[in-house]
């Protein structure tokens, strides 16, 4: 049976409640993790493929009928995490990494002996059919565009350090030259040609999609960010509405998006590789698996 999403209210209530939890009104540090937590996981938004594999898959998997999932986005998981981080209060979020938050504060993965997260995931570059003939330079540069997340981190940790996206990335972009000058090795200029890049509101896609933008843009590209939902990101590239995104995380998370649209797009490849995703709490807590979570 699935497991119940709780709506915002819920979000809202465990953002800004949740300094209660573990006091000796609500428990106390002989409660178990569930009871302290009042059975709850902070996710992010509903359609994203790491909200589907704990709620179809790791709760039913680890027999944890009696949690839920709170539904929100990935800003309202980070200010729930930094809320109950600063206080050393129990907390455990859908997570993901490369994400600023690991170099922020020091967290771990729960263990998931059932492997139901998966193995190291791709970030990968889809581009809509035909991109290639319309438009040759700026496909050669998003198929050799690819970096480490040591490089994304440092960008999304100046957007969340409060540097405008296009700022950071542009920073980013004018401090590492050398890499850069791969991806547009044998790219030619262009003269105002026009691209629409489409990209979710996650904090690593958000980074990727501005540092393409700017490359693309000093090459001669106009460029349209727009950003949407992961449904309609994949609709947009397999429809043609929009050129190409960098944020398709793969194989797992936007799997189902990938076989519904498959034969509608063009897959270039990983930008970025070695993500993990899973359940995350802060190192302080006392506990290590996913299994733990039954006691």
């Amino acid at each position: 049976m699935l497991k119940k999403l709780v709506g915002i209210t819920s979000a809202l209530a465990l953002t800004f409640g949740l300094a209660a939890c573990g006091s000796e009104e609500t428990g106390s540090s002989s409660d178990s993790i569930g009871e302290q937590l009042d059975y709850e996981i902070v996710g992010i938004d509903p359609g994203a493929g790491l909200m589907k594999l704990t709620i179809n898959d790791a709760l039913p998997e680890y027999g944890l009928e009696d949690w839920d999932v709170v539904e929100g986005s990935g800003a309202a998981m980070a200010a729930a995490l930094k809320k109950a981080y600063d206080k050393e209060e129990p907390i455990i979020v859908t997570g993901w990494s490369p994400h600023w938050k690991f170099a922020s504060y020091d967290l771990k993965y729960l263990e998931d002996p059932k492997g139901i997260f998966g193995g190291a995931e791709d970030i990968n570059t889809i581009v809509r059919l035909g991109l290639k003939e319309d438009h040759p330079d700026a496909y050669k540069l998003l198929d050799q565009f690819h970096w480490e997340p040591e490089h994304m981190e440092v960008v999304m940790g100046l957007i969340h350090d409060g540097t405008e996206p296009a700022d950071a990335a542009s920073q980013w972009v004018s401090e590492n030259e050398e890499l850069v000058s791969t991806w547009t090795e044998g790219v030619n200029e262009v003269d105002g040609d026009e691209l629409q890049i489409l990209y979710v509101a996650w904090d690593d896609v958000i980074a990727s999609s501005h540092v393409v933008e700017i490359v693309l843009e000093s090459i001669g590209y106009e460029v349209k960010l727009t950003q949407v939902d992961a449904g309609p990101m994949w609709a947009g590239v397999a429809d043609g509405s929009g050129d190409a995104m960098v944020g398709a995380w793969l194989p797992t998370t936007h799997a189902d998006y990938y076989a519904e649209y498959e034969g509608k797009f063009e897959d270039l490849g990983p930008n970025l590789s070695g993500t993990t995703q899973g359940l995350v709490v802060p190192a302080y807590m006392d506990i290590d698996s996913i299994e733990d979570l039954k006691e």
